[in-house]
């Protein structure tokens, strides 16, 4: 019996170190605080959180979170590289060190937030780029010469700027060696034209020895086909020259259209705007004629009143 109060008294006095120790924690997020003998009291601790910001992306926090991806994406490839024996973190979350990053740089989101919104530039950018090839190689317009309307009708971003895309350009580019150098798709012609170069000694030009390999070759090649397997080929060529054609000729109606819609819809603003300038000079007349008349009456009436009361002085 003469041991519990001790015990009791003890624990009174564990207790407040511990609360004392709360505040320093209020740099991390998400920080669960449990104590033992919290456990045993009715009330639940406080739990201590980051107040993570909602709502649409700045192009700042946009900006902050390119930049803290690009940086950890370094952070995860110099372990491997420089010392493979040091074992990784497996506690780590992959974003957290993003979500830290970003909120030391005052880009108040959460890791899930980052994860989102990267997976959404990085949909954007590959839009944008895949447009851009195909923009080069056709009469196509650009996809920064065009305004929020025409983006929307190509199933394109409507607000990615150049200067977001040129960003994500180098993140991507960063990572893009390790995964396009492996394939070397044009190596194999490469050393099919290799063995020529030995007779080249001779007085002869180079270009028709390639030629006359070349067209042996297709005779070689032709010869094994059928001439039903022949004819299938050119009708499939010559459907596919077929429908692109057409599809070129359609796009470029399209573009046609567009354009006469569009300057007919800038020529009913004009009209709009030259109705509106003639109703505001017409209702300044009138307010003007209706003033002019209120002076008249007013300069009568004053007249009238004076005319009055002279007979009665």
């Amino acid at each position: 019996m003469s041991s519990e109060p001790p015990n009791t008294f003890h624990r009174h006095h564990q207790q407040p170190p511990q609360r004392h120790h709360l505040p320093p924690l209020l740099h991390g997020a998400n920080i669960n605080i449990t104590t033992s003998s919290a456990t045993n009291t009715p009330t639940s601790p406080p739990v201590i959180y980051r107040d993570y910001r909602k709502g649409n992306w700045t192009l700042e926090e946009t900006l902050v979170l390119i930049t803290a991806k690009r940086l950890d994406d370094q952070r995860r490839s110099k372990p491997n590289n420089v010392d493979p024996t040091t074992p990784r973190h497996t506690g780590e979350l992959r974003w957290k060190w993003v979500e830290n990053f970003c909120w030391n740089n005052g880009c108040l989101r959460s890791q899930n937030q980052c994860n989102d919104k990267w997976d959404n530039l990085l949909r954007d950018y590959k839009k944008v780029r895949e447009y851009e090839t195909k923009s080069s190689q056709s009469n196509l317009p650009s996809y920064w010469a065009m305004d929020k309307q025409q983006r929307k009708d190509h199933n394109l971003p409507s607000n990615l700027t150049h200067q977001i895309y040129q960003q994500l350009q180098e993140v991507v580019q960063k990572k893009s060696p390790l995964k396009i150098l492996p394939p070397p798709t044009p190596q194999p012609p490469m050393h099919h034209q290799q063995p020529p170069p030995p007779p080249q000694p001779s007085t002869v030009a180079p270009a028709p020895v390639v030629s006359e390999a070349s067209v042996s070759s297709e005779t070689e090649w032709g010869s094994h086909l059928d001439p039903d397997t022949k004819r299938k080929r050119v009708r499939d060529i010559g459907s596919s020259i077929v429908h692109g054609a057409s599809s070129l000729a359609r796009a470029l109606k399209r573009s046609e259209e567009k354009k006469e819609k569009r300057h007919r819809e800038l020529m009913e603003l004009e009209e709009q705007r030259i109705r509106l300038d003639e109703a505001q000079n017409e209702a300044q007349r009138e307010g003007v004629a209706s003033l002019v008349a209120a002076v008249n009456n007013l300069s009568g009436a004053i007249q009238s009143l004076a005319a009055d009361q002279r007979p009665g002085s």
